[in-house]
């Protein structure tokens, strides 16, 4: 009798002290607010919690090495760490076995679900760079099955951006350089006691190598490492499938993730790994992609060709094989993706007439849509296309067609020459341009598609003002005044230019500066004298605004003869008749609208299929 009461209380202890500890996981996962969120995902049967792990105990992942098949690593638990990022919890483990331990910790890997007594922990997701052992970090399951519950309402998708100032003239150089500020990566970043998310691998195919090392460069502040490597997509899923090649390709817990960026003739692609699926809903990496909610990016299965050891930081070099999805939401702790969902991608098609290749080359790709990514992507495309052959030489010339095609509203198109400067200027355009436009306050831009037809010559047409006569230096009122201009450039020699300018019969007597210039003054002239021209006020004066800038001619000489002010320009408004007491009012600095003085002059213009690069300042004397 006394051995069945002891049974039966420690039995009675046994089930006091299981309810208590439901108790305590139901009250942490409250106060954390995910007991409403992970209702009907939580299963204690299927996953584990973090307060049941202890150091010591056996674990195992699931990723791919090889190929997509799916194989499992043991590991060890080596801690359980609380609070190692606000809010946050992880595991520690180590592998075990030999090829966890030849690579060490492996980039690409994030993501690889992690299981302890068979059941899903979470995912391996940190590490430190150039570590010797195989540690990892693992993000705990209920930490990523919480990504995308806690949405109250719905948000626009690719919601963060570039913070550009719209209150200026648009100035491609400064944009540039403001992405680039924005995009900087933390010196820091590859300190050997750093503990980082793992990066993933971005594997490119089509882009010569200082073109993926600039890539590197940008990309690294999302998380991302640049591998120039094999591309993917080449060949047809089915007919890999039909040679044995590949076994498996659905996206389940181990295999590989892919978030394709660019697809076609270059290719671009982000390798991950799947932690878990629950119905259509794919978790994977066990850290952030982008980290800021609501994405739309191409979700894929992919194939890993090899794991490439490394010191500093082994990774995985894989490809994309059949997008099924797109990944929707965009978390500190996972990404999650939707299987059956299409992302909005860009068609990007790139014409190349190269001086040292025989044949006219044409590139077709897809490039994903996002206000960060996208113009970055854009950039390392055109730049790969171009620069296929080789380097350009010093002494160069690059024509280039750019149209912007934007839905539902005016496309922007532009054509100009650069001597030099490689690709600089066309790229700075080009991409400012898209920043821009994706992330203009005003309203939500699509960009429909974008089409670069680029001409490069080994040529230098720099050149410079050698003279510049006047018929007569002092004129009257109505009379016309002949500039004639010598342009010397290296190889061409010189060449002279004639401009006529009829003097307004209106022009009072008095000493007028005329400029003779290139293209590059002539847009610093127009900046400073109709800035408003540049400054975009909705949707429609942005496309104006760029157009504006962008139709300024670097091959054209341009004549001006400055008038005196008159009137005022109110926002884009031109009034230059206005009389000289509304002009005042209209300028008082109180006003709300912008007015400035009307900047007047004459202009004329010829092309030189040159660049002049200065100018001169010549005095005309209109006379009574």
């Amino acid at each position: 009798m006394f051995e069945v009461f002891v049974k039966t209380r420690i039995g009675l202890l046994f089930c006091l002290l299981t309810l208590a500890g439901s108790a305590c996981w139901a009250e942490r996962l409250d106060k954390k607010g995910s007991t409403g969120a992970l209702a009907g995902v939580w299963d204690s049967s299927k996953y584990i919690t973090v307060d049941e792990v202890r150091p010591g105990m056996e674990a195992y992942c699931l990723t791919v090495y090889e190929g997509t098949e799916v194989k499992k690593f043991n590991l060890e638990v080596l801690s359980v760490v609380r609070n190692v990022r606000p809010g946050r919890d992880a595991i520690l483990v180590q592998g075990t076995d030999e090829p966890f331990i030849h690579t060490g910790p492996v980039a690409g890997c994030s993501g690889s679900p992690v299981y302890i007594n068979s059941r899903l922990a979470g995912a391996l997701a940190f590490g430190w760079t150039f570590s010797k052992d195989p540690v990892y970090g693992v993000t705990p399951i209920e930490e990523m099955l919480r990504v995308g519950q806690a949405e109250r309402f719905e948000q626009p998708k690719d919601q963060m951006g570039f913070v550009f100032d719209f209150s200026r003239p648009v100035d491609f150089a400064e944009i540039d350089e403001q992405m680039n500020i924005v995009l900087r990566a933390p010196a820091d970043g590859r300190r050997a006691t750093k503990l980082t998310t793992l990066p993933c691998p971005l594997i490119t195919s089509g882009l010569p190598g200082e073109v993926s090392e600039q890539l590197d460069a940008l990309v690294k502040p999302f998380g991302l490492m640049v591998v120039a490597g094999i591309g993917g997509g080449s060949s047809p899923l089915e007919s890999q499938q039909a040679a044995g090649g590949l076994r498996d390709t659905r996206l389940t817990p181990g295999a590989c993730l892919a978030v394709p960026l660019v697809t076609g003739d270059i290719t671009m692609t982000a390798i991950g790994t799947v932690t878990e699926v629950v119905g259509d809903r794919v978790y994977g990496l066990g850290h952030s992609f982008l980290g800021y909610g609501p994405i739309d990016l191409p979700m894929a299965t992919g194939q890993i060709h090899t794991v490439v050891s490394s010191v500093a930081r082994s990774f995985k070099l894989g490809s994309a094989l059949e997008v099924v999805g797109a990944l929707t939401v965009d978390e500190s702790t996972a990404v999650r993706g939707q299987i059956g969902a299409k992302a909005r991608m860009i068609p990007l098609t790139i014409k190349v007439d190269r001086y040292n290749d025989i044949d006219k080359r044409l590139y077709n790709c897809q490039v994903a849509n996002n206000r960060l990514l996208t113009p970055q992507i854009i950039r390392a495309v055109v730049a790969g296309a171009a620069l296929m052959l080789g380097r350009l030489p010093p002494d160069n010339m690059v024509e280039y067609k750019v149209t912007i095609g934007v839905e539902g509203a005016e496309s922007i198109s532009f054509e100009n020459v650069s001597t030099t400067l490689g690709l600089a200027e066309m790229i700075t355009e080009s991409v400012g341009s898209v920043a821009l436009l994706m992330n203009n306050p005003y309203k939500k831009v699509d960009i429909k598609s974008m089409d670069f037809d680029i001409r490069i010559l080994p040529r230098n047409i720099v050149s410079h003002i050698w003279s510049v006569d006047l018929s007569d230096s002092r004129v009257k009122a109505g009379q016309t005044v002949g500039i004639s201009v010598v342009v010397e450039s290296v190889l061409a020699g010189k060449k002279r230019y004639h401009y006529n300018l009829k003097i307004p019969e209106e022009l009072p007597p008095g000493r007028y500066d005329l400029i003779v210039c290139g293209g590059y003054d002539y847009q610093k002239f127009l900046r400073k004298a109709a800035p408003y021209k540049f400054i975009p006020q909705n949707m429609a004066g942005l496309i104006e605004a760029i157009n504006n800038i962008l139709s300024i001619d670097r091959s054209g000489l341009y004549c001006l003869l400055l008038l005196p002010p008159g009137g005022v320009a109110v926002e884009k408004a031109e009034l230059p008749d206005l009389p000289a007491t509304k002009a005042l009012v209209l300028g008082d600095a109180k006003r709300t609208l912008r007015a400035q003085p009307y900047q007047r002059w004459l202009e004329n213009s010829l092309e030189t299929a040159t660049i002049v690069i200065d100018k001169k300042v010549m005095r005309v004397t209109v006379e009574k």
